[in-house]
């Protein structure tokens, strides 16, 4: 065990754990009331009442920052589970079944990966309107096809194992096999991945934010506080570091999280330092 949890998982789980903190936090107490508009208040600079300032509506940084993190985890949460929970599936029945079912299910993943997660919350807008369950949708779509290539691939590398035609000589079915030896092998490389996707459904969400397709006003959200402080980026620069910060930190902690937990749990990488 001794070296397994590495700087890189130490400083990814505690920046995690702050963003999840935060939004925790968020649902029971903020400074202020991040959807109320507050006039007086208006472009207020950082003080001891508005520590992080305040935005050209009077709204409180800090809690509009504080809230915004709620809204970054649900979009990563639902994302990368809607990504995992159709992409796992197809990637091991097209590696399991082959021919052309397997054939079918890859190409079609192919058409799916040629529409970026923008351009499919674009057609989600404009067909349903604007939302954070709009870009939840866009973006766990357009990764379905990152799970299902990485579960064809670690499937076929696991049926290749010489303890599979063991498995299949006992007796053992197909789905016995994926649950009793493919998954507890390729565990390790989705996780890494899921959270690979997470910082990346985070980015993803501040863009839509910010192009006005992901989640609408009066919602706190970090995107778009980046895209309302454009206005005033010369007389209030913290109004878009802030959030911008925000938005990188979680990114990074998901990023080094993700890569310490490869270097902890991918039994690959555990006998290659035995």
């Amino acid at each position: 065990m001794k070296g397994r949890w590495n700087a890189a998982t130490v400083v990814g789980g505690a920046l995690v754990a702050a963003v999840a903190v935060t939004a925790v936090v968020s649902w029971f107490w903020t400074p202020y009331d991040p959807e109320a508009i507050d006039a007086s208040a208006r472009l207020a600079p950082m003080s001891w009442s508005h520590p992080l300032g305040a935005d050209r509506f009077g709204h409180d940084v800090l809690s509009q920052i504080m809230a915004g993190a709620r809204v970054t985890l649900l979009v990563g949460v639902v994302a990368v589970g809607i990504a995992a929970v159709i992409g796992v599936p197809l990637g091991a029945l097209a590696a399991m079944r082959g021919g052309g079912l397997g054939e079918t299910v890859m190409r079609a993943n192919d058409v799916v990966f040629a529409f970026p997660a923008v351009l499919l919350a674009v057609m989600l807008a404009a067909a349903y309107g604007a939302s954070t369950l709009t870009a939840m949708i866009a973006i766990g779509v357009a990764n379905i096809p990152v799970f299902a290539r990485l579960t064809r691939g670690e499937t076929l590398r696991v049926m290749s194992s010489e303890y599979v035609p063991a498995a299949r000589g006992a007796g053992r079915g197909s789905f016995a096999i994926f649950g009793r030896h493919v998954v507890p092998n390729i565990a390790p490389v989705l996780i890494v991945q899921g959270t690979v996707l997470f910082a990346l459904a985070i980015l993803a969400e501040a863009a839509l934010s910010y192009l006005g397709l992901g989640t609408p006003a009066p919602t706190p959200s970090w995107g778009r506080m980046l895209q309302e402080s454009q206005t005033f980026f010369g007389s209030r620069p913290t109004l878009a570091l802030f959030p911008g910060l925000a938005i990188a930190l979680s990114v990074l902690g998901f990023n080094l999280l993700g890569d310490g937990l490869r270097d902890a749990i991918d039994p690959k990488l555990r006998v290659v330092r035995a």
